[in-house]
Order: structure tokens, then sequence, then C-alpha cells
């Protein structure tokens, strides 16, 4: 009888253990303490980071080298567009050159090309492709902007990205688990004219080419027709896994950005490029971008969009790389008051918790993209 109260005890003790441990009152706690721990600029290298969407385009080994120094793994994203060369077979080489001298620290994604789209077999080349890059080591593909902003049918019509010509890539792509990281439409700016646009980038780049400022093409499809066509191809293939470059083209407003995420589970974004509109609307109403960041943690990719050709300027690209993602890591991780070239007034650094600069920065890129998973 002693021994069956002893172990009746401990059987008890056991069980009470594990339901504390799976408590609500538990998990709270947990979180209470993962939102009290915090990285600081000292952490800055020693914490291994993915940066998920940039272009290196060179057989050239000094750029992966700095982002070794600055322990960033980098997942290059390959396009096709016969105004943005080199072509993205050339891109894969490159991707490939990369890859096999630093497997640990570079990846890539691959693309499909619309070069031929009236062709009838423009479904059949482009799914050969995506399997000839996939079995090289490609993690993803690209779905480039030209959907929607230049592609043409046989009847010139423009062609958008929910057209039903694209089901059975995308067919290809749910069934086969494939990623797809897709820059469809561009920033709302490009829709405003100039004195509206918030960020002094955009309103040089679209006072230097007015030919792809879209305010001043009536003719085009709307900023909105741009984000609706891309929303309608998501509710078509809700098995696709999607990764929205550039902050799925709804930079300018979190509130617009959340409600997409809510509507589409398999939907995450990544930042490229556009972690300045964070700071825009940081400047403006503090708490609400950081609300967005703290619910969406699981959701949002670190991204810069850095490029690196043959042509460029090598050591003053590095230079850049450096600076843009210390900078970034400052504005993540401190709550400092900072300043930018690209917009007037000051905004606040985020002061993000632990445990969510570790999936922006790292556990995403490996879960939406299936990057760097040895890690």
């Amino acid at each position: 009888m002693k021994n069956l109260l002893h172990n009746t005890a401990l059987t008890t003790l056991l069980l009470a253990t594990l339901q504390s441990c799976s408590s609500p009152e538990s998990s709270a706690a947990k979180n209470r303490s993962d939102s009290t721990a915090f990285y600081t600029a000292n952490d800055f290298t020693t914490i291994k980071k993915t940066d998920a969407h940039v272009h290196v385009q060179v057989n050239d080994s000094v750029f992966v080298n700095q982002a070794i120094k600055d322990n960033v793994n980098l997942f290059s994203i390959d396009y096709d567009d016969v105004n943005e060369p080199p072509p993205m077979e050339v891109q894969e080489e490159y991707a490939l050159f990369l890859q096999k001298s630093f497997p640990e620290r570079f990846q890539y994604a691959t693309t499909i090309s619309v070069r031929k789209f009236n062709d009838d077999d423009w479904t059949t080349q482009n799914i050969s492709y995506m399997r000839n890059s996939l079995a090289k080591g490609a993690k993803a593909v690209k779905i480039y902007k030209v959907i929607g902003m230049s592609l043409r049918d046989k009847q010139n019509k423009l062609v958008m990205i929910d057209d039903p010509r694209f089901d059975s890539l995308f067919a290809f792509l749910e069934e086969n688990h494939v990623p797809v990281v897709g820059h469809l439409g561009e920033p709302r700016n490009c829709w405003l004219p100039v004195e509206k646009m918030t960020v002094k980038g955009d309103i040089s780049y679209f006072t230097q080419w007015p030919i792809y400022h879209m305010y001043k093409h009536p003719e085009m499809p709307s900023y909105e027709d741009q984000i609706s066509a891309r929303d309608n191809m998501l509710a078509k293939h809700p098995t696709l896994t999607f990764v929205g470059a550039h902050l799925g083209s709804l930079e300018w407003n979190v509130d617009s950005l959340a409600a997409r995420l809510d509507r589409f589970p398999n939907m995450a974004v990544d930042m490229a490029a556009r972690i300045v509109h964070l700071e825009v609307q940081a400047r403006d109403n503090w708490q609400k971008v950081h609300d967005f960041l703290i619910k969406y943690n699981d959701r949002l990719l670190y991204a810069t969009d850095l490029v690196i050709i043959e042509q460029s300027d090598h050591t003053k690209a590095i230079k850049s790389a450096h600076e843009t993602w210390t900078n970034d890591w400052k504005f993540f991780t401190s709550d400092e008051k900072m300043t930018s070239l690209q917009f007037d007034g000051s905004f606040k650094g985020m002061k993000l918790p632990k445990y969510v600069i570790d999936n922006i920065y790292s556990k995403n890129a490996r879960n939406w993209l299936g990057v760097f998973k040895g890690e």
C-alpha cells in the first residue's frame, strides 16, 4: 500500500507538472519573458541572419565574403525581363557558381520567362526549365512584374497574373510544394502624382523616367487592378506558398497588408527595398507599425533587394550592403531616434523582442522558402 501511495503521489505530481507547463498561464509567462529579451547593436555579427531577396550576378566572391563578415546568408533571386539584362539563364549560371562555392551561405530562386508567352508550348517550356533549376538546387520560383505591366497576348492585350494561362504553372508549383516569390505591381507611389509620393527615391526615379510613372499613363492597369489580379490568383490557388516581394506591393499601409495576410494564410511577404516605407509609417504612427510587426512576425522576411552586377563598383557595393544591413538592424532592434535621406522628419526604432527578430531575420526564410534549413 505504501508503494502504491508513493507511486500515485509521483504520478499526481508529474501530471500537475505537465499541466503547469502546458497551461495558458505558463505560455503567457513564457511570452512575457520572450517579450522582454532584446538584441543590441553588439549582437549584429553574432546572430546569423538571412537577406531573403538580393540579386548577385557576378562570378566573384567579394559580395558573399562581406555577407559572411556580417553573418548574413544570401538568397539571390533570378528574374527575366528583356529590358533588364542579363537573361535568366546567365543569372542562373552566376547563382550556381556561388551556390557551389558557398553552399552554406548562398542559395537562389529560379524564375519563368514570358519571352515566348504566345507560343503554344510556352507552359511546357517553363515547367521544363523550372524542373531543371529545382534539380540543381533552386529553392523557389520568381514571378516578375512584367506580368501585368508589359506582357501582352496575341491581341496586344495586357496580361495579368490571374489569367487562366498561368493556372497550369501554379498547379505544378502547388503539387510540388515549390514556393513562389511574386513581384507583382509596383509601389503605390507609381500611380500617384509626384507631389504626393512618400519617399524621395520614388520622386527622383519617376521624374527621371516618366515612361514608368503610371500616373501619367491612365490607359494602363491601375494600382488596384494589379493588387486585385494578385489576390484573384491567390484565391484560385489556395495551397500555393506565396511570398509577396516588396511587402506585397502593399508597402504604403500596414493595415492593408494585414488584411491580405488575414485573408490568405499561405501568403507571407519580404521587405525588399520597402523598409523605408515602414519607417515613414513609424514616423507618423510608431505604435501601429510596432504592433503590426509583432502580430505578423511569422509572416515577414527580412530582405533588402541589394544588387551587384559585373559592372558594379564592388568596393562601393559591399560598403553599401554593410551600411544597409547595420542600419536595418538598428531600426528593428533599438528604440533610438533615427532619420532617413528618403523623407523628412525622424522616427524611432522598433525595438522588437528577440523572438520576433529571430523569425524575421532567419526562421521565416526557412519556413516559407525552405532555405538554409540546416541551421
